[in-house]
C-alpha cells in the first residue's frame, strides 16, 4: 500500500504562531482589567452608603421564664420534626429576636449584633427590621470592615434545604443602594450556615411551608 506524506505547499510562517499568542496575552490581560475595574466600581458603589462604623442596636429583652417557654416550644418542634410526624411552630417578633440570642455561633458572627426584627409584611412574606451589616473593602486582607446600617426586608421561603431567607430590599435614610447591590446580597441565604449543623439541618430540612402572617411566623413540616 502507497504511504501518504504531506507535503508543504508555502513557506513557514512564525507570524501566525505569534498573533495566536499574542492574543490570547490581550485576552488573558483584559479579563484581569474587567475584573478589576468591576472590583473597583462595586467598592465605589458601595461607599456611597456604607459606614465606618456599625450601629449598636437595641438589646433584645428576654426574660429567664420567656427564654425557658421558648427553648421549650423550640425543642418539642424539633423532636416533632425528626419524628417526620406533622408540625407547627409560630413566633412572634418578640420570639423571632429572642431567637438571636438562642442560636449558636455559626462561624460567620453573630446575627444579634447585625438585626433586630421589627415588622411582619404578609403581603409579601417577609421580616423587617433594622440592620448592620458588616462588608468587606477593596482591601480586605487588612480587616478593616465598613457597615451597612439601615433596614432591610427579609423574603422568608422555602426549598430542598428547608426554611430559609435572604435580603429582598435594603434602605439606608438619606443615601441611595445600589440595586445590583440588593439583588447580589440576595445570593446569600442567612440559614445557610445551620443547615449544616448536625443538630440543627435536619429541623430546617423537614420544614416544607413558612407563611408570615400579621402577628407570627408560621413554620410547618408539610405544605
Amino acid at each position: 500500500m502507497a504511504k501518504i506524506e504531506k507535503i508543504p505547499t508555502a513557506e513557514f510562517n512564525p507570524f501566525y504562531g505569534c498573533f495566536i499568542m499574542s492574543m490570547a496575552v490581550l485576552v488573558f490581560l483584559g479579563i484581569i482589567g474587567w475584573s478589576a475595574w468591576s472590583l473597583i466600581s462595586q467598592d465605589r458603589a458601595i461607599s456611597v452608603f456604607a459606614e465606618d462604623a456599625p450601629v449598636v442596636l437595641p438589646p433584645i429583652s428576654l426574660s429567664e421564664a420567656e427564654r425557658k417557654t421558648l427553648e421549650t416550644k423550640l425543642a418539642t418542634f424539633a423532636a416533632e420534626a425528626r419524628a417526620g410526624g406533622k408540625a407547627s411552630l409560630s413566633l412572634s417578633l418578640a420570639e423571632l429576636n429572642g431567637l438571636l440570642l438562642l442560636a449558636p455561633d455559626s462561624g460567620y458572627g453573630s446575627y444579634r449584633d447585625m438585626v433586630r426584627f421589627e415588622k411582619l409584611n404578609p403581603a409579601k412574606n417577609r421580616v423587617e427590621g433594622r440592620v448592620s451589616l458588616p462588608l468587606n473593602r477593596i482591601k480586605f486582607w487588612e480587616g478593616k470592615k465598613r457597615y451597612l446600617n439601615g433596614t432591610a426586608e427579609l423574603e422568608v421561603f422555602t426549598h430542598n434545604l428547608g426554611v430559609d431567607a435572604r435580603v429582598a430590599d435594603v434602605k439606608v435614610p438619606g443615601r441611595e443602594v445600589a440595586e445590583g447591590f440588593i439583588s447580589g446580597m440576595g445570593a446569600w441565604t442567612w440559614l445557610a450556615p445551620y443547615q449544616k449543623m448536625e443538630v440543627i439541618g435536619p429541623v430546617l430540612s423537614a420544614i416544607k411551608k413558612a407563611t408570615v402572617t400579621e402577628d407570627e411566623l408560621l413554620l410547618e413540616t408539610q405544605p
